[in-house]
């Protein structure tokens, strides 16, 4: 039983550190979020991009005085 006990500890271990892995890549590469398109994007869950204003204009993002994001030059982009 012991044997069992430690093999699902060890199980839980590997998937939880390969799952905290991926999670950190995906915020570390931008994710989804694609410069010039907020298609789809929810500022809040990329603060790596959006809570810098250089790495946010790198994008083409910018934001509005009333907080909203934009696509640089181009108005008519979906924003969040």
């Amino acid at each position: 039983m012991l044997t069992k006990t430690k093999m699902a500890l060890v199980a839980a271990l590997i998937l939880s550190t390969a799952s905290a892995a991926l999670a950190s890549d995906h915020e570390d590469t931008g994710g989804a979020v694609m410069p010039g398109s907020l298609d789809g994007v929810n500022p809040a869950d990329h603060p790596g991009i959006f809570g810098n204003p250089a790495t946010a204009r790198s994008y083409d993002f910018v934001q509005s005085q009333d907080g909203a994001w934009h696509v640089q030059g181009n108005s008519h982009q979906g924003t969040n």
